[in-house]
């Protein structure tokens, strides 16, 4: 059963039911008991009446024990073991039994016997148990009749009373059902029980981070497309230079230009790729990642670039370090850095790679020997598309932009300080150090 208003019917239905089954049976068994306290005392006050009766043998006293419909029957015995009065002759009745109450199979069922001795006499007065469980039954059943009445009537109330309290529901299903697909505002909380509150927040919270995304994902498209329309301009300007110019020299400047146009096209499309992957509502488990290893991986993977603009890159000797992360977002943080730092730094100039290990941290951190940022300007770069004139590099303005989104997915802070000697530029990212 998948529906709640069935299964709450079912359940609450059921348990009616077998509580109106254990309560019958109780009060049959208290009937039962009730009727037993009172036949045992009409057998002994029958008994202890019968004490002064005067009984002989063929010839019994006139009583009126042997009337259709009395249940009782009434045997008088001798001390000697004979009977000398029975007042159904005709019955299947226990034999002699001991004085007091007793319970006694016969081959006519289970009979009820109190004995008691007057004028050398034993008076047994006898009772068929199936008689009391018979009164029992009717009496529970005159007691459950009106409770079997209102059953119908309590599964009536129990449909409407559970309609009544899922109709919030109802209508919460109907309002999200009739909303614009396009629509990312919150559900209304108003008028839902304090059980349903909880799946609205919960919605309300998707939602809220859905239109967060949506809205990253705008923003991004709009600007990708304002940045990729230069670019891409150009590139058609100077395949159109390089189809017009007929001097070998202007051809080969122009083919230099488009090479360089190519190449930058090229470098802002995989950043907007690499900051498309970086979208914070992409969940990317986290696992130990040997943050040394990441890092000498990706200065060896950087050093052709390097050699080509004549920068030293090196990287520290360090011990193992170990982040909880993703190992390809942390390789993609380590590129940004380096290829930051190369791009920025003059030729001949030099690019430092350092890991420190410190109490409850573990960082990254590059050091260049380029023109810096100036302090006022810091806060600035982390923006998308955002680049500082007079840097001398030509870039996407993504880099750092890049950075930022891959240490806030995991709880990690950037710094920019001076670079060593005051010169350049110093980027260090912090890591909580991994819980032992």
């Amino acid at each position: 059963m998948k529906s709640i208003r069935a299964r709450l019917l079912v359940w609450l239905l059921g348990a009616v039911l077998l509580t109106g089954l254990a309560g019958g049976w109780q009060i049959y068994r208290n009937a039962l008991a009730e009727a037993n306290a009172f036949f045992d005392y009409q057998l002994r006050q029958t008994a202890l009446t019968l004490r002064d009766q005067s009984f002989q043998y063929a010839a019994p006293p006139d009583l009126t024990l042997n009337e259709p419909g009395y249940d009782f029957v009434v045997q008088v015995w001798s001390l000697d073991g004979v009977r000398i009065y029975l007042s159904q002759p005709h019955a299947v009745l226990p034999g002699i039994t001991t004085l007091g109450f007793s319970t006694v199979d016969t081959t006519g069922g289970r009979w009820r016997v109190f004995g008691a001795e007057a004028r050398r006499q034993v008076i047994q007065v006898a009772q068929p148990m199936s008689v009391r469980s018979e009164q029992a039954a009717r009496l529970a059943l005159r007691t459950l009749l009106p409770f079997a009445w209102f059953v119908p009537l309590l599964g009536l109330a129990i449909w409407f009373l559970v309609g009544m309290s899922l109709r919030p529901l109802d209508r919460l299903a109907g309002t999200v059902e009739a909303r614009d697909p396009a629509s990312l505002q919150p559900l209304p909380d108003t008028g839902l029980p304090e059980e349903a509150r909880p799946l609205v927040a919960s919605l309300n919270t998707l939602l809220g981070r859905l239109n967060s995304v949506l809205q990253r994902e705008r923003a991004f498209i709009a600007d990708a497309a304002h940045e990729l329309r230069t670019p891409m301009t150009a590139l058609r300007l100077q395949v159109e230079a390089v189809e017009k110019s007929t001097d070998p020299m202007e051809q080969a400047q122009a083919v230099q230009q488009l090479a360089a146009g190519v190449e930058r096209s090229s470098r802002l499309v995989e950043q907007l790729l690499s900051l498309a992957r970086q979208d914070p509502g992409i969940d990317r488990p986290h696992v130990a990642v040997a943050l040394d290893r990441v890092a000498a991986d990706v200065v060896s993977e950087m050093v052709p670039v390097a050699d080509r603009k004549s920068v030293d890159v090196g990287l520290d000797e360090t011990p193992p370090v170990q982040v909880q992360g993703d190992e390809d977002s942390l390789k993609t943080l380590v590129r940004n850095l380096v290829d930051n730092a190369i791009r920025y730094s003059p030729p001949g100039g030099k690019v430092d790679v350092a890991l420190i290990k410190g109490a409850d941290h573990v960082a990254v951190r590059v050091t260049d020997s380029g023109p810096g940022i100036h302090p006022a300007d810091r806060g600035r770069v982390f923006d998308r598309f955002v680049r500082l004139p007079g840097s001398g590099a030509i870039g996407s303005g993504l880099g750092l932009a890049i950075v930022k989104t891959i240490t806030e997915a995991h709880g990690a802070t950037v710094e920019l300080a001076d670079g060593s000697s005051g010169r350049g530029l110093a980027v260090t990212v912090k890591f909580p150090a991994p819980r032992q």
